[in-house]
């Protein structure tokens, strides 16, 4: 368990202007099966601690997987160190304002206890999961996946921070992969992983689940007599899930601070967003409205607040269109002198918070999908992702889809296979005509967002309604 954090910082001795504790400790389990038969059947431990200290206007860090006062002396000693020798690199003097003075708690919500199910009922509904999934002898792959996580995040600091997070996570995933001679097929429950919540069991063992699994299977059989997606201009609609991908590489990533700056050119790149355009920039269409809000109930990546201690609120990053203001932490809103959030994160004990997502969402509309469907002449509907391809600049981009229907004279018809399109950020979003309505918005997570060096990979919430764009460039599987 871990220990008293106050009496420890006060116990340790650092000649810095200020020092952070930052404990963690996560339990995970991860359970999987494929054609029938269990792969990974498991559960792990992870905790430790970061000390974080500010001596002269620069940070250093230390981390150990110890709670011993001695060993977090130890990092504490090594958190001094590095931030004196930064001193003659520093590019930026951090003050004790990008590490506020906080007090209070935060717990997911929680209906069914991840405790309430043994590893064996675990594995009994993934093996009963697979047999739905299995609809014909077409169905040459099934897998059934669920994974939790309980994660305690304690913070305290030198400046009165007494900040305690406690996390419940289900993360769920179902495919399905179809085969006839030279083609195949994978179907998905919304892409990999993609219904992960914060909360119980219930948020894994819902009403639809076995109807879901089964219309899987009988897509990914569907998917081999379908038509190959044809190569045109048209009007795109996207369904939440595939938007979920779309938000996270083409608004998320360019908008996070940090690339602004430079910090991540070297591994993940940079952004075609410019300090100056913040307040100025016209991103989309003035149907476009980004709000970053890790206030939501169940959405993966709530908490209230970041892991600096900055309180989280839901605020606008784009609305009506305008770039409003960045994904950036207390510390790179002072560097950039634009406006940020409170999205200093880290995935892990032995990870500095860095510029991360958490939720971001796409602020529903007002047509109802009937509506906008029958306001198409022609176009094409596309689900879930499969593959992605975005620049270093976060610019120029191609993604592809699992599923695809034709659209014409206002009616869903055809069933299309191998669905892809392609774009730049801009033209994307200003070519926005149609937001589906609140009954069209679903929120996915995903776990697996990767940044950083050392790597972090940290979990993130996307929320949209169904979305309809212009004059995109779609291609099925053989075009070039």
């Amino acid at each position: 368990m871990i220990p008293d954090l106050t009496q420890l910082l006060q116990s340790l001795h650092v000649d810095a202007d200020w020092i952070g504790l930052r404990a963690m400790r996560e339990v995970s389990t991860r359970r999987s099966v494929r054609r029938q038969h269990p792969t990974h059947n498991g559960t792990r431990l992870n905790m430790g601690i970061m000390v974080e200290v500010v001596v002269d206007g620069q940070l250093g860090y230390g981390a150990t997987n110890s709670f011993d006062r001695d060993d977090v002396q130890r990092a504490a000693d090594q958190a001094q160190l590095q931030a004196i020798a930064a001193r003659q690199w520093g590019l930026h003097a951090c003050t004790t304002s990008a590490r506020p003075p906080v007090v209070g708690h935060y717990r997911s919500p929680c209906a069914k206890p991840l405790d309430v199910l043994t590893a064996g009922d675990v594995n009994d509904i993934l093996l009963r999961l697979c047999r739905h999934l299995t609809v014909s002898s077409q169905v040459v792959q099934a897998i059934a996946t669920a994974v939790t996580r309980e994660i305690d995040i304690w913070l305290v600091s030198s400046s009165g921070s007494d900040v305690h997070q406690t996390l419940s996570v289900v993360e769920g995933h179902l495919s399905a992969t179809a085969e006839d001679g030279a083609i195949i097929q994978q179907r998905s429950d919304h892409g990999y992983l993609a219904h992960s919540y914060q909360g119980g069991w219930e948020c894994f063992l819902t009403d639809d689940l076995w109807a879901r699994s089964q219309n899987i299977g009988e897509q990914a059989v569907e998917l081999l007599t379908a038509e190959e997606c044809p190569t045109a201009k048209t009007t795109l609609v996207l369904a939440p899930d595939q938007m979920m991908l779309q938000l996270h590489e083409s608004v998320g990533h360019p908008l996070e601070l940090d690339r602004i700056l430079g910090d991540e050119r070297n591994y993940a790149g940079g952004s075609f967003v410019k300090p100056q355009d913040f307040g100025r920039l016209a991103y989309g269409s003035p149907l476009m409205n980004v709000v970053f809000d890790p206030t939501i109930d169940g959405e993966l990546a709530s908490y209230q607040f970041d892991d600096i201690g900055a309180p989280a609120q839901r605020q606008y990053l784009i609305r009506a269109g305008t770039l409003e203001r960045g994904l950036g932490s207390l510390e790179s809103q002072e560097r950039l002198r634009v406006g940020g959030v409170a999205c200093a994160r880290a995935t892990s004990w032995n990870r500095p918070p860095i510029d991360r997502m958490a939720n971001l969402n796409l602020e529903p509309g007002s047509t109802p999908l009937p509506e906008l469907i029958a306001q198409i002449d022609d176009g094409i509907y596309m689900e879930t992702n499969r593959s992605w391809s975005i620049d270093d600049q976060r610019y120029k981009f191609q993604f592809g889809c699992e599923y695809a229907k034709r659209i014409e004279q206002g009616q869903i018809t055809r069933t299309l296979r191998n669905p892809n399109y392609r774009a730049t950020t801009p033209e994307f979003w200003h070519s926005l005509r149609l937001v589906g309505d609140r009954s069209t918005w679903q929120h996915y997570g995903t776990p697996l967002c990767g940044k950083g060096e050392p790597n972090q990979l940290i979990w993130v919430g996307h929320g949209s309604p169904v979305c309809a764009f212009e004059q995109v460039d779609v291609f099925g599987g053989g075009a070039a």
